[in-house]
């Protein structure tokens, strides 16, 4: 299991902080060892007492085999036919590195300690006390409830940042693509054209044949796209009002835009900056 992870927050339960961390995905993992705080002054002991039960044995191997395709059955079937019995004892370290699970993981200095999937975190919880569970659910859908309000604020920032620039791009085709005597209907043609221009190296389709793909969404392609692809249409805007301003023609653009856009966007979606933004 990869450690590279990092402190996302702290959740507060009757007066205690639990730390959760997170790789910048969907999935967030729970220390252990501060909710076993809540309990004992040696965490380490109450988690390893934790998992002498069959029944949690049980539990682990099963969210394992739903979300894990390395997970070693066999080791596990082992674990599980010596659970439950006097002698039997288990760490978290040993655990992992038999059955190379992934729902739970332990590191070591600061904001150390055993962490596990929420999933998992909230049986050892209920384990430890089911009033103390419901402190710790209640306080993370706050901190899920607070990221999801974060993000859409810095979708709408982006959205505007892509308006603004927009403007500069709008700004280009009339100075340098509109002739003044030009008909109205035909000026509206050509800004519809040119941001069909980033639509297609964006999306790889103009706005009408998005609207025919998607009849049942509201709205236009770009209220719909993700923070990397408002990003990257940010970054196109500027770069085709030059290119405009240069004389480039219309193909060459679209051509030269269309690889900005896969290069921008592969390396935002390796990017743990844009990925902190996501969750923050």
């Amino acid at each position: 299991m990869e450690t590279d992870k990092i402190l996302k927050a702290q959740i507060r339960a009757k007066g205690m902080q639990i730390s959760v961390v997170s790789d910048g995905g969907y999935d967030d993992y729970i220390s252990l060892t501060d909710i076993a705080k809540y309990k004992s002054e040696d965490p380490a002991a109450t988690i390893q007492n934790w998992m002498r039960s069959r029944d949690v044995i049980e539990f682990l191997g099963l969210w394992e085999s739903l979300h894990n395709s390395d997970f070693k059955p066999l080791e596990f079937e082992g674990f599980k036919a010596r659970a439950g019995s006097n002698a039997f004892t288990l760490s978290p370290k040993r655990w992992i590195e038999t059955t190379a699970a992934i729902g739970m993981y332990s590191k070591s200095g600061r904001n150390g300690g055993t962490f596990a999937h929420r999933d998992i975190a909230f049986e050892f919880a209920s384990w430890i006390s089911a009033e103390f569970k419901l402190y710790i659910i209640t306080d993370y859908q706050r901190l899920k409830a607070d990221e999801n309000s974060r993000l859409s604020l810095n979708w709408n920032m982006n959205r505007e940042i892509s308006k603004i620039n927009y403007r500069i791009h709008t700004d280009a085709i009339k100075e340098h693509l509109i002739v003044p005597e030009l008909p109205k209907q035909y000026q509206s043609f050509t800004y519809a054209t040119e941001a069909d221009v980033l639509n297609v190296a964006m999306f790889g389709k103009t706005a009408r044949q998005w609207r025919d793909s998607n009849p049942g969404l509201d709205g236009n392609v770009r209220d719909h796209a993700t923070l990397q692809q408002l990003i990257v249409l940010s970054n196109m805007e500027s770069l085709n009002a030059e290119m405009i301003k240069r004389g480039i023609s219309r193909n060459d653009r679209l051509v030269e835009l269309n690889r900005i856009a896969k290069e921008q966007m592969t390396s935002l979606l390796k990017s743990t900056g844009v990925k902190r933004l996501e969750i923050q």
